[in-house]
């Protein structure tokens, strides 16, 4: 018997994992504009952490690439690619961060740009990057079963690798997935640019053809053989037409595939107890730093410090489908109630101008923070007492798990992700925030009441209700256990 369990531990110890190669433009922190770099700088860690799979990452090499990381880039080959009549060098770096190996693919002339996207030649830039990614393979130390890939810049991996690859000897066998992180940008382009920027013969247009034109996430949706996205809710939500964004239909034919899994956060990034942005650390168990947060951040932006008046927040991208039209109808009611307002953000004018205008005509009790400022984010985070996110639509979210994190309450509308985030306290008995369903101006306002009334009235119950919140397990080792359940659902 003794022999037996030996024989068992030693198999276990010699078992090859099965290998996961995330596909993305960008990945933290190597280089990131928002969730997607969130994502793939915590989710392959993760999946790593639990020793079933090998995971791994590949994006472009940006200019952006930090300076003080170069030196640690190790040059793994070089090759030429082929897309169409072009022929250009890709060179294949990697390294090493924590538990999991980043490649890197370089071309100085599509990705030694100023920014990640926003070019004119966007399309080709990641057609290269994915016929890149594919051609590279066989010259990698680690055969992926599964091609994991991301939003529209890499939506032409699984449609190459179906229709040029999967038949030939170094290919056979790997998997697709595809994860859509926000539907409504689909890497639409003109039919013409098929055959000479894409490289796919024009008897294939059918296949990646959308009202007339080029649409790569349809392609995407359709070739990979297993489809996520990023909350439960979402997955749900994208299958009707209000929120599919004319690709509806295409998710209802495919829905046999079609999976949500929550995102998580970094934990380690956005814990009170460590974070050096706060100004002061505080727990759970001992939560009397988070006063001082609060203390100092009112002094910070010239509001009157005033510990017994809640202080509400918003980090957003000021558009309107983060719901600031209904945010914007009731702010004349709300400050009249006895509160303080930050909002932090930049994006449209007529919203910028907008809370200009209020700080100008309420400064005793609202600022405004017209700007992109990670470290400002982190104290507002930690020094408010509520959380304001009324999204039209959001497909997971990430700032009302980084509220809860700092023991700040979510109040939320049902949508998306933040639907299977938060759950609504009711009498402060249970629950992690404050929600509401429909999306109406008066609704928020009745959530931010019911919110104001607990804060103000039950103390206790408040301090319960935190203490809920920052409990909630918003780790992305709750996550991963998702992913490689799918994984396995695939791969075996």
């Amino acid at each position: 018997m003794a022999a037996k369990k030996q024989a068992t531990k030693s198999n276990q110890k010699t078992a090859i994992k099965k290998k996961i190669l995330f596909v993305a433009s960008e990945a933290f922190p190597f280089a990131g504009t928002g969730g997607l770099g969130e994502v793939m700088g915590s989710l392959p860690k993760a999946v790593n952490d639990s020793g079933e799979y090998e995971a791994r990452v590949i994006l472009p090499l940006y200019g952006s690439f930090p300076q003080k990381r170069r030196k640690d880039l190790q040059f793994v080959c070089w090759t030429f690619v082929e897309l169409s009549w072009r022929r250009q060098y890709c060179g294949l770096f990697k390294i090493q961060e924590g538990n999991t190996v980043y490649y890197f693919l370089d071309n100085e002339y599509y990705f030694k740009r100023d920014k990640l996207y926003g070019h004119g030649d966007d399309g080709e830039r990641f057609a290269f990057f994915c016929k890149a990614v594919i051609d590279i393979l066989p010259r990698l130390d680690f055969k992926p079963d599964v091609l994991h890939c991301n939003d529209w810049q890499t939506a032409l991996v699984p449609i190459y690798y179906k229709l040029f690859y999967m038949n030939l000897d170094a290919y056979k066998g790997i998997k697709t997935v595809y994860t859509i992180h926000n539907i409504e940008y689909q890497g639409w382009f003109d039919r013409s640019m098929i055959s000479d920027v894409f490289g796919i013969p024009e008897q294939e247009f059918g296949s990646i053809e959308h009202f007339g034109e080029i649409n790569l996430m349809k392609g995407a949706i359709d070739y990979a053989d297993m489809v996520t996205t990023v909350s439960p809710t979402y997955a749900k939500e994208i299958l009707t037409q209000e929120y599919g964004h004319t690709l509806d239909y295409d998710l209802r034919r495919n829905e046999h595939k079609l999976r949500g899994i929550l995102n998580g956060v970094n934990t380690e990034v956005y814990n009170p107890e460590k974070n050096p942005s706060l100004f002061a650390h505080y727990s759970v168990k001992n939560k009397s730093g988070k006063s001082k947060c609060k203390a100092e951040l009112q002094i910070m932006l010239g509001l009157p410090v005033r510990s017994n008046v809640p202080v509400i927040a918003m980090i957003t991208r000021l558009a309107s489908h983060k719901g600031l039209d209904i945010v914007k109808a009731v702010m004349p009611e709300l400050l009249s109630r006895d509160i303080q307002f930050i909002m932090l953000g930049t994006g449209e004018p007529d919203f910028e101008n907008y809370f200009k205008y209020l700080q100008d005509n309420y400064g005793n009790k609202l600022r405004s923070v017209i700007a992109f400022n990670t470290d400002l984010s982190h104290k507002i985070y930690s020094g408010s007492d509520m959380f304001l996110m009324p999204s039209r639509t959001e497909p997971c979210g990430l700032s009302q798990m980084m509220a809860c994190r700092y023991g700040t309450i979510p109040i939320v509308r049902e949508t998306g992700g933040l639907k299977d985030s938060i759950t609504d306290a009711y009498n402060g008995d249970f629950g992690n925030g404050y929600t509401f369903s429909r999306y109406a101006a008066d609704d928020l306002l009745n959530a931010v009441d019911r919110a104001l009334g607990l804060y103000t009235s039950f103390p206790e119950k408040w301090q319960s209700l935190v203490d809920r919140a920052m409990r909630t397990d918003f780790s992305w080792s709750a996550s991963a256990k998702e992913y490689i359940a799918m994984y396995k659902q695939l791969i075996g």
